[in-house]
């Protein structure tokens, strides 16, 4: 492939997310110290770098989140997805600042843009994080909400290495001065708290629990409807279970 159509994938390749075969000619270009394309991934990996060192933090879009729930739906496909979703995901995060840069936009409109792709920035930490569960080995999935009338539905994933990883649809908003807490249950004893969370608009919500889980000994997954800022000890019936 010549420069000029690979000029507009470096950011891609800078990220690590760019798929076959274009990456490797990139690759191919960088390893024959090609003029156009080594000052060209230079300035994409310097771009990337100045995205992720001042954007500071925001609430991820429902778009990317709708984009994992798609799993509770159709749980065969969540593998071949990965690579799909992490190259939108990467394109959305430079697309802000990309056209600000090239269209010579004022300082104040750069910084604007890297604020709202911050946005985009998060929530593709959160879908890495949650497809290191999906796709890592020994994971334990446990299905919830299935043929109630009014459910929440969803799926729990479970892995000993990395966590818990919930998916869960036509999950309402809490109600304000609320929020829900998810639960490890273990057999036998009292549940420990694992995390808060909201769902989102469309009553969708992806909420993760990182760090190595003893899953022989853990009973149940549980989200209950809590006070805002959590409590130590369920105060309400849950409204997910999700049992080993």
């Amino acid at each position: 492939m010549s420069c000029d159509e690979l000029r507009d994938l470096y950011e891609l390749y800078a990220m690590g997310v760019l798929e076959e075969p274009e990456r490797s000619e990139i690759r191919a270009h960088l390893d024959r110290h090609c003029d156009t394309c080594v000052p060209g991934v230079h300035a994409a990996r310097g771009l990337v770098s100045l995205i992720g060192a001042t954007a500071p933090p925001a609430a991820p879009p429902a778009r990317l989140r709708r984009r994992v729930m798609a799993l509770t739906g159709e749980p065969e496909r969540r593998w071949s997805w990965a690579p799909l979703w992490a190259g939108v995901a990467a394109a959305a995060i430079v697309a802000a600042v990309l056209i600000n840069l090239r269209a010579g936009r004022t300082a104040a409109e750069l910084a604007q843009a890297q604020r709202e792709s911050a946005t985009q920035t998060n929530e593709l930490v959160r879908l890495n994080e949650a497809l290191a569960i999906l796709n890592g080995p020994e994971v334990r999935e446990i299905d919830f909400g299935a043929g109630k009338p009014q459910p929440p539905k969803g799926r729990v994933f479970l892995s000993p290495k990395r966590g818990v990883l919930l998916l869960a649809s036509n999950l309402p908003a809490a109600p304000d001065g609320k929020i829900y807490e998810m639960w490890l249950i273990p057999k036998g004893g009292k549940p420990a708290p694992a995390g808060l969370f909201q769902s989102a608009s469309d009553g969708t919500a992806l909420h993760l629990l990182s760090g190595p889980l003893d899953i022989a000994q853990t009973g149940a997954v549980a989200v209950t409807l809590e006070p805002a800022g959590g409590v130590p000890q369920p105060t309400s019936t849950p409204i997910i279970v999700a049992a080993l």
